[in-house]
């Protein structure tokens, strides 16, 4: 799996990005690097990488927040040290980027730092069950809208079809064909593929890059997401 110094995930809301963020941060401190993870969302107050704290400086990841998260008060102000993630070469940082344009205006003061040291990846994380991503098409849309927005352009996308806790092996691969089709029309490669532990161990050998994920605890308590009951062709 290629690896940047920096790394974003951004998406449409209810994508997932904000649980692969906290996974793959782990993931970066299991193979010995030393990491951060920083949550740019400002906003959406309900569903934070702040949930993982607790998980996250067990592993020895550092989580550079907004002061009021997970609380009562929701201003849009992202802490100073946020910086260090793009002034800090030494560090591989992961930023968790707000959901849709209005949540990616956050990533424009620091697009210029990223840009220059050109050692970035910028997923976008593709849910075809979500009601607005239905189709390529669609989530080609809002690509464009997050890239407008945050002054960044993506550089590849990540898989992950699912429908929280129903989501099986079948739900993951009947979602190739659309991603296969956002790939061409946005002329960028898909990275990964991303599922619950379980679901991940039967998707062992079906599909390349495949990041296993502990699911945050908040994740079960969303709105029960709309989606097809069985796995079957998304589009066409």
């Amino acid at each position: 799996m290629d690896i940047k110094r920096v790394t974003l995930f951004a998406g449409h809301y209810g994508s997932g990005k904000t649980n692969i963020a906290v996974n793959f941060a782990l993931y970066l401190r299991k193979l010995g690097k030393r990491t951060a993870i920083a949550d740019l969302d400002i906003v959406n107050p309900y569903f934070r990488t702040k949930d993982s704290a607790r998980e996250l400086a067990e592993a020895g990841v550092e989580l550079i927040s907004p002061q009021f998260a997970n609380s009562n008060v929701d201003l849009p102000a992202l802490p100073a040290e946020a910086y260090r993630l793009v002034e800090d070469k030494t560090l591989y940082a992961v930023m968790d980027i707000g959901g849709d344009d209005r949540g990616a205006y956050a990533l424009g003061r620091y697009a210029p730092f990223i840009r220059e040291e050109n050692d970035f990846q910028m997923a976008f994380v593709a849910n075809p069950y979500r009601p607005l991503t239905r189709t390529p098409e669609e989530a080609l849309e809002v690509m464009r809208e997050i890239e407008a927005a945050g002054g960044l352009p993506f550089t590849a996308i990540v898989n992950n079809a699912n429908l929280a806790h129903e989501t099986t092996a079948e739900h993951v691969l009947a979602a190739a064909d659309y991603m296969a089709e956002l790939s061409r029309l946005s002329g960028l490669p898909l990275w990964m593929t991303t599922a619950e532990e379980h679901v991940a161990k039967a998707l062992q050998g079906k599909v390349e890059n495949l990041l296993p994920m502990t699911l945050q605890a908040k994740y079960f308590d969303l709105p029960e997401q709309k989606g097809p009951p069985k796995a079957r062709p998304l589009f066409g």
